[in-house]
């Protein structure tokens, strides 16, 4: 696929590492020369030196023959501007935009392709937002993410001493938890993969991945991590613009407080928040501060301004200091690795949390949802079951008859519509129809392309 990223920013820096790592042919459009030979000499890439709004810029980009445009660059209007140049004179297929403003929105009139032709809307701050608030809600998970409309989750875990399925293989849990279904698809140790075969047993520490049913999230949470408490103070770190949203979103049932260091940042807060919210003026990486505000009585500290090692020293600050549970804002991928195990509970990339709806666009086959995972390495993909016997590699066959690549597993499917929809859990003699949705757990990108082909029907279907 070729693809045209418009930023070389930290968004765009992202999303073109994430994508280079395929068989896609990248090009990234910047104003800024060094930030662009860096890019290259790191990574299998082309830069191209210019404001991307020009069409003879993009023309240089290749716009002719591109597939996929993103458009990530720091202003709202450059990105809109771009998409609508893209389409007008190049007439890209697709087009993707970076918008921060709230008044764009997916579906809005103005962005459809007698507008702005935006065809999908990201907004890293929203889809941030979205995921802190999944880890607020449930405290003991390292991740949540959600396949099937919302009916099954893929929880990412790490297994505390004591829990019920601790020192017991993946075998015995039907035995152990009798009374529902859920199906662990990876097991991490030491930051290794163990294969998750039915010998395979769960240590205290080992990082667990396991798909469920959405309604069924707690009781997997109990049996893995044991039960934390629900979080009812927070304390966060930055009053910038994810840490705004996410105050205004937890205001009316949680105890916030925000420390902020800019003066002027902290009155437009407080004109923007209730007065139940307490704005603090300072600096999160001193002591006394968050002593005096009694850190330790914080269910979870939130380290999100936009300087990392700001973030990565207040959050291992508010830990030493007795905050039950600690996630830092980390835009480096290099810092992101080198915290994981450390003292820092959960390091969440902002770029991360949108690389999956960048995929859905890109994944061939028909593909509705990607979630990244290990820090890009791996991924798990729902698709949708088409054809029947003849057309489709899926469709009309048992599981036990079905080759995915080598490490690649199913994980559930989801049979049905709205309230009337199965989630299965499949074995060996589960036989697939037409209109399933499938999730299948890929522990390594250079098999993307193969389980991608499992969902692509062949021509016979449209004859």
């Amino acid at each position: 696929m070729n693809i045209i990223i418009l930023g070389a920013g930290r968004v765009g820096e992202s999303v073109a590492e994430s994508l280079v790592s395929e068989p896609n042919d990248i090009t990234v459009i910047d104003q800024d020369p060094g930030r662009l030979r860096l890019l290259e000499e790191r990574l299998d890439l082309r830069g191209v030196v210019g404001n991307g709004i020009q069409p003879s810029v993009l023309e240089e980009a290749g716009a002719r023959d591109a597939d996929l445009l993103i458009a990530c660059a720091a202003a709202d209007e450059t990105n809109l501007v771009v998409c609508k140049v893209a389409h007008q004179l190049y007439n890209v297929p697709t087009t993707i935009a970076r918008l921060r403003s709230p008044e764009f929105v997916q579906g809005d009139p103005l962005l459809a392709r007698e507008g702005f032709a935006v065809d999908r809307v990201i907004c890293p701050e929203d889809s941030l937002t979205r995921y802190i608030q999944q880890l607020i809600d449930y405290p003991e998970a390292l991740q949540v993410l959600e396949f099937a409309r919302g009916r099954v989750c893929l929880i990412v875990v790490r297994a505390a001493v004591g829990s019920a399925l601790v020192g017991h293989s993946l075998a015995e849990i039907r035995r152990l938890i009798p009374d529902f279904e859920m199906r662990i698809v990876a097991l991490y140790r030491a930051d290794a993969e163990v294969e998750a075969n039915a010998d395979a047993v769960i240590h205290a520490g080992d990082e667990v991945f396991v798909l469920a049913g959405t309604d069924r999230i707690r009781q997997v949470l109990a049996a893995i991590h044991l039960r934390d408490k629900p979080v009812q103070r927070l304390m966060i770190a930055g009053g910038g613009r994810v840490g705004l949203r996410l105050a205004r979103n937890l205001q009316d049932h949680f105890e916030v407080k925000i420390i902020e260091q800019d003066a002027r940042r902290c009155e437009y807060l407080v004109s923007q928040l209730p007065s139940s919210t307490l704005v603090l003026h300072g600096d999160s990486v001193e002591e006394d501060l968050l002593l005096e505000e009694n850190v330790a009585d914080m269910d979870l500290f939130l380290a999100l301004t936009s300087d990392d090692e700001d973030n990565i020293m207040s959050a291992m600050l508010a830990k030493r200091l007795g905050a039950r549970r600690v996630a830092a804002l980390i835009n480096r991928r290099a810092y992101a690795e080198m915290m994981q195990a450390s003292a820092i509970d959960i390091a969440v990339s902002p770029a991360h949390t949108v690389i999956g709806e960048l995929l859905t666009h890109i994944r061939r086959g028909d593909v509705v949802a990607v979630h990244s995972l290990r820090r890009g390495a791996a991924e798990a993909l729902e698709g949708i079951a088409r054809g029947d016997l003849k057309t489709s590699r899926l469709v009309g066959r048992r599981i036990e008859e079905i080759r995915l690549p080598r490490g690649a597993r199913f994980g559930v499917i989801v049979r049905g519509e709205a309230e009337q929809a199965q989630v299965l859990m499949p074995h060996h003699g589960t036989r697939i129809e037409a209109g399933d949705h499938v999730v299948i757990f890929i522990p390594n990108k250079r098999l993307v392309r193969e389980v991608e082909r499992m969902f692509q029907v062949t021509a016979a279907f449209f004859g």
